[in-house]
């Protein structure tokens, strides 16, 4: 079991959890994912580590409460226990000097993005980030993501916070302002969907993150399989990272509504 050591509120529906998990938190990369219980009787929830602390000997994570695990898992405190906990899964990201990245985060998508854009600019590239959601309340680690980026812009649907319009209008003036030699995109399938068809027309390399549904996290099941570039791949030991410009997009979105 592991336990909470921390607790942060972002919204009604979104909180930080900082747990007890001293080997994950050690062989962490960015890009890695880990799968929990809350409960006992619990479903298997992946979620990515926002960031590791080796001396602590913890690791954090962003839960976003969309069904009954979830809920569960934000309803509980500092000093309570979450019943297991496996990881690091996946692939890291690969991190290397490039030049400069454009680092795009819709919604919760902002948690996986923050320890690739510290990667980056650990690396020696030009970070520039942009943060998006509906509204302001929904905007989350915000000082986090600045503390390692260039330039952030913050985008809204309603123009509560930041500039008002969708991520791909920020990424357009940013790549027409600018030379980018690499996008990252995360969050929602649409979103990473829209963005991989603007970089698209730039001929820009990019790399989205992807929500397929997992269950074991280890290519066992099969729960998790994707489309890239025409072959079927699972997200849990291929990805989470592909290449956006091959991935279907609209095959993943009918499997995210079970179809």
């Amino acid at each position: 079991m592991n336990k909470i050591v921390d607790k942060k509120i972002f919204s009604e529906n979104v909180v930080q959890l900082e747990v007890e998990a001293p080997l994950i938190a050690k062989a962490h990369r960015p890009g890695h994912f880990v799968i929990l219980r809350a409960l006992e009787k619990g479903e298997r929830i992946p979620l990515t580590i926002v960031a590791s602390d080796v001396e602590r000997g913890t690791i954090t994570m962003v839960v976003q409460k969309v069904g009954i695990s979830t809920a569960k898992l934000v309803a509980l405190n500092e000093g309570e226990m979450i019943t297991d906990l496996v990881g690091p899964l996946g692939k890291a990201t690969h991190i290397e000097n490039v030049g400069t990245v454009l680092a795009c985060g819709g919604g919760v998508g902002v948690a996986p993005l923050l320890p690739i854009v510290k990667g980056m600019k650990e690396a020696g590239n030009r970070v520039v980030s942009i943060i998006a959601a509906r509204h302001k309340d929904l905007i989350i680690l915000e000082e986090e993501i600045r503390r390692y980026s260039d330039e952030v812009l913050i985008m809204t649907d309603d123009g509560s916070y930041g500039e008002k319009g969708l991520i791909t209008a920020g990424m357009d003036e940013i790549i027409n302002r600018e030379k980018v030699d690499l996008a990252i995109a995360i969050g929602p399938a649409i979103m990473m969907k829209f963005c991989a068809e603007l970089t698209r027309k730039y001929n820009l390399p990019t790399v989205a993150s992807l929500n397929a549904i997992m269950v074991d996290g280890t290519g066992m099941c099969g729960a998790c399989r994707v489309v890239v570039g025409g072959r079927t791949r699972f997200t849990c030991i291929d990805g989470p990272e592909f290449d956006a410009h091959e991935v279907d997009f609209d095959n993943l979105m009918l499997r995210l509504r079970g179809i």
